[in-house]
């Protein structure tokens, strides 16, 4: 029975991957909540303007695909002030301090190497460094601490 199990999962792998490679998603995220109704929340993404959430019960077969969903603001609309933004690489949580009560790791007016760290995002309870893509000097922090970001949304704009 194990081995059903088993082939079961990997074919819901299987065509996960082929829902992200034939839709041109580029996250997905599986989530099981077990309770009276065990229920597998997926949901997929594309670059930052389309995530979708679907519940299926456990029973079920692979998720087919969803339409698009609405698109997700943008912090800020104007090209011209997003020159130099550092972008978020993924959903999360933005963190500008290593720990709460700690220094932010940059401020506005900082001037920053390349590489070096500008905040975290958290995703999935992982901490990940976001860092600097060239020196320069921060002019604008875009996201408050503890605020949600979606793939793609500018946090800092470097000069």
């Amino acid at each position: 029975m194990g081995d059903k199990k088993q082939n079961t999962d990997v074919d819901f792998i299987t065509a996960l991957a082929e829902l992200l490679r034939s839709n041109d998603l580029t996250e997905i995220e599986v989530m099981r909540e077990f309770g009276k109704d065990d229920v597998l929340n997926v949901r997929v993404a594309r670059q930052m303007q389309t995530a979708t959430t679907v519940a299926v019960p456990m029973a079920a077969a692979p998720a087919a695909p969803v339409a698009s969903a609405a698109p997700a603001p943008v912090a800020n609309a104007d090209p011209a002030q997003l020159a130099g933004a550092v972008n978020s690489p993924m959903v999360g949580t933005a963190y500008l301090s290593a720990e709460p009560g700690a220094d932010a790791f940059v401020k506005v007016g900082d001037t920053v190497k390349e590489g070096q760290t500008l905040l975290i995002v958290e995703a999935m309870k992982t901490m990940n460094q976001i860092p600097a893509p060239k020196s320069g000097k921060v002019t604008r922090i875009l996201v408050d601490d503890g605020a949600p970001v979606e793939f793609g949304d500018p946090l800092i704009i470097l000069e």
